[in-house]
């Protein structure tokens, strides 16, 4: 070490980023230590500060450790440092107790699956934790779905009521064990007890004797209440077809697709086709559920997925699931704890009285659950796993603004895959997936997930972004708080969702598909192409609009979108024969006479076109006729070798394309472009003032006539369904080369609910590419509504 190395000095260390509750302090305890330093560590409402004190070479060496080397779950955002005076008789490292006081700023830790070094305690024989399915260390277990307050530490979790016996408190005082200051330790002697109980909630068993039985339950066809980490689950061995159909009567779920778990990564192989990507996902430590196409010979009921090539998959994520699963030996329907569209279960009263008349027993435990946190979705595609649903595992983790927000922003979100989201200065921390808020008890749960963010960031709110949609209960929250309020139109809020996950700000073009939007002219949008930034966007184009027949009720009945396209296709209705003639004739008068509200959405023309291909009358679940469309498109094969996204079918070369099957007009925008607060400003592509400029109207009415055309010659609905998807996409993608031509852009967005479908983004995202252009996708945000609060955020801090 030289002279200026070896001089003493003292510095403090600001740490910000997600540093508390991931084992942060005993970390840089173990560094100081080993470096020969002294001073001081805490947790305060910021972040980590650290005082040490030492050799100058030394005191660079933590800090560079300390932002370069952090412990596993650690996100480091900053390191700043700063010299203070050397302090006489300075002595050792320790770890002080929490600072409270000042704006909460540091991140909660995301709830992590169990670490291997725990699993191995559960598994031996001869450890004090064996079989103990609540065992964790600072390198794994709950953390936002226990903590209420910050700092964190355990009096501010819902460990509180656990006092660790003398052993756990010797490890969470011994600087050199894995638990040292690990919040929630616990063990057999001190910790939470698991309980299995009859449906009216009386008690039946206690610890090891619970788990065997509900494992014996699930091995005998019963449905089981299982309450994991984030909420509970309903439970069934997913291969017993009778116990899946009595799961989905239970549930009242006819249709919509149950996740499975299974043992292991071994046992997920076996159930379906696994890439590297979704082998990577599957066993992250956030372990989301991953969309994979499902062996044909994977040994799950029909039943799971009805008429879906894709199966949901997870693994066991706690030492609870662990344990069960191996007791079972056989994978489990694991689904959310609720009855359709409902709110996961969270607080064992209310499962109780939701769940007890649905199940044969819950399997629960005496660690309460602050907040509600289901299970986070992900789907395998040519580019790598999407984020669908961004949950348990990913949130409250914060992301950066491209744009620094003046003042502290409140975001709430959309109506459907609702999430909130709170901003400040370069941070936005969205909430965990909340559900569909037309239910009361999503309503209530969307309150409490907007006062607990505020209050674990210590956030006031000075501005509140919303929606335009004046009956979305989040619109009506918003208008009945007293704060400045910015409407955001729907669609460049799913533009700007996709521009925060790439830290972009410059104008894009954004293709911008979904069901439904609320556009500035009143009409329902959702086939947009958009000039947009953060500050503000331009509609250029759009798909062609129709009236929706009945509206929200041809949401729920596909079939009469598609009278309404075959009617704007020059064909007659001709409903299905399944639908009641005097029904069928009132649609019909309906379409006649154009009436219905105006939509563009490009989500209801693959209902259309589902429905046409299916034959689907009614969806059970959201968007079901466009989600069999595309299973049918994908299930066409190249060459014998699976396509897009892990062993799934492009429909391209095999299928053929219907060339000249889209249309393009141009149509006259209204003097002064479109009303605010979508006004265009900004650079030449969105260049400010009254303007008269052409829109594009993406015209698909032939293609629909040959889908109709090809059906009636018995034409094999997997090829249809194919060909249907390239050459839309075909058209979709060549309105915006042109479209981009025309703005000066060489970035495409692809965003909204529709880019859920791995079949169209890669037919649009591979010809944009060939064209030169840059196309930005959905990975770490949804692509759907649950990324909505993001970009409303984002667009409310770039224009406040």
């Amino acid at each position: 070490m030289d002279d200026d190395g070896a001089r003493p000095a003292r510095h403090r260390i600001r740490v910000t980023g997600t540093v508390q509750g991931v084992g942060f302090r005993p970390f840089v305890y173990r560094e100081a230590a080993a470096l020969g330093l002294s001073g001081v560590v805490g947790n305060d409402a910021r972040g980590v500060l650290i005082e040490a004190q030492g050799p100058s070479a030394a005191l660079q060496e933590l800090a560079r450790r300390v932002r370069d080397q952090p412990p596993p779950l650690a996100r480091v955002v900053d390191v700043r440092v700063e010299a203070l005076d050397l302090e006489a008789g300075a002595v050792g490292f320790v770890i002080t107790a929490s600072r409270s006081g000042g704006p909460a700023t540091s991140p909660v830790g995301v709830d992590t699956a169990a670490c291997a070094a725990c699993l191995a305690e559960v598994d031996d024989p001869d450890d004090r934790r064996h079989r103990y399915p609540f065992t964790n260390c600072t390198d794994c277990g709950p953390r936002y779905t226990i903590v209420r307050s910050v700092p964190y530490d355990r009096p501010a979790t819902t460990m509180a009521g656990f006092t660790m016996c003398a052993t756990c408190q010797r490890e969470y005082d011994d600087p050199g064990d894995r638990r040292f200051h690990a919040q929630p330790n616990a063990c057999p002697t001190c910790g939470p007890q698991l309980t299995w109980r009859r449906p009216d909630g009386a008690a039946r068993a206690e610890g090891e004797s619970a788990l065997d039985a509900a494992a014996a339950a699930l091995r005998s066809g019963a449905v089981v209440a299982v309450k994991g980490v984030g909420g509970y689950h309903l439970a069934v061995d997913a291969g017993d077809a009778a116990a899946v159909a009595d799961l989905r009567r239970r549930k009242a779920r006819d249709d919509k697709p149950f996740a499975v778990m299974a043992v292991d990564l071994v046992g997920a192989r076996a159930l379906g086709h696994l890439d590297a990507a979704a082998e990577a996902a599957l066993t992250d430590p956030r372990r989301p559920i991953v969309l994979v196409p499902r062996r044909d010979d994977a040994p799950v009921a029909d039943g799971v997925a009805p008429g879906l090539p894709e199966v949901g998959l997870l693994l066991p994520y706690s030492p609870l699931h662990h344990l069960l699963l191996g007791e079972v030996g056989r994978p489990l329907v694991m689904t959310s704890g609720n009855r359709s569209d409902e709110p996961i279960a969270h607080d064992d009263d209310d499962a109780v009285a939701r769940l007890g008349p649905l199940v044969d027993g819950l399997l629960t435990h005496d660690r309460p659950i602050h907040i509600r946190c289901d299970d986070s979705v992900g789907r395998s595609t040519a580019t790598g796993v999407r984020l669908l649903r961004r949950s348990r595992g990913f949130a409250p983790e914060p992301l950066s603004l491209p744009r620094r927000a003046p003042r502290p922003v409140l975001a709430v979100g959309a109506e459907l895959k609702s999430t909130v989201a709170v901003a400040w200065d370069d941070t936005v921390v969205a909430s965990h997936h909340i559900g569909d808020l037309e239910h009361l008890a999503a309503h209530r749960s969307f309150l409490q997930a907007i006062d607990h963010l505020l209050g674990l960031y210590d956030v006031t709110p000075e501005v509140v972004a919303h929606d335009l949609h004046p009956e979305y209960l989040s619109t009506k929250l918003a208008l009945d708080l007293d704060l400045p309020l910015l409407g955001v139109q729907h669609h460049h809020a799913h533009v700007a969702s996709c521009l925060v996950e790439h830290g972009r700000t410059e104008p894009v073009l954004g293709l911008a598909f979904d069901g439904t939007g609320y556009g500035p002219d009143g009409t329902l949008w959702g086939g947009e192409y958009l000039v947009a930034d953060l500050e503000r966007s331009r509609r250029v184009g759009h798909l062609r609009t129709l009236p929706l027949p009945g509206g929200a009720g041809a949401i729920r009945e596909p079939w009469r979108v598609a009278a309404a396209w075959r009617h704007a296709a020059g064909l007659a209705p001709e409903p299905p024969p399944s639908v009641d003639p005097g029904l069928a004739d009132g649609v019909g008068r309906l379409v006649a006479a154009g009436q219905g509200p105006t939509t563009s959405s490009m989500g209801r023309l693959f209902d259309a076109l589902g429905s046409l291909v299916t034959g689907r009358v009614r969806a059970t679940y959201e968007a079901q006729a466009a989600i069999e469309l595309e299973a049918l498109a994908r299930s066409v094969e190249r060459s014998g070798t699976p396509g897009p996204g892990s062993g799934e079918a492009r429909p391209a070369e095999r299928a053929g394309a219907w060339s000249g099957t889209t249309d393009v007009r141009w149509e006259g925008a209204a003097e002064g472009g479109d009303p605010a607060p979508d006004a265009a400003v900004g650079p030449a592509a969105l260049s400010s003032g009254p303007r008269r400029e052409e829109v594009a109207v993406l015209d698909p009415g032939a293609l629909v006539g040959r889908v109709v055309e090809e059906m009636a010659a018995g034409s094999a609905p997997s090829e249809v369904a194919a060909r249907a998807h390239q050459a839309l996409g075909d058209g979709v993608a060549a309105l915006a080369v042109e479209l981009a031509g025309r703005h000066g852009l060489g970035t495409v967005v692809l965003t909204g609910g529709v880019f859920q479908n791995a079949v169209l983004s890669q037919i649009v995202g591979d010809a944009l590419r060939a064209s030169g252009l840059e196309v930005l996708e959905h990975h770490r945000v949804p692509c759907n509504d649950g990324g909505i609060s993001i970009g409303q955020a984002a667009i409310a801090a770039a224009s406040t």
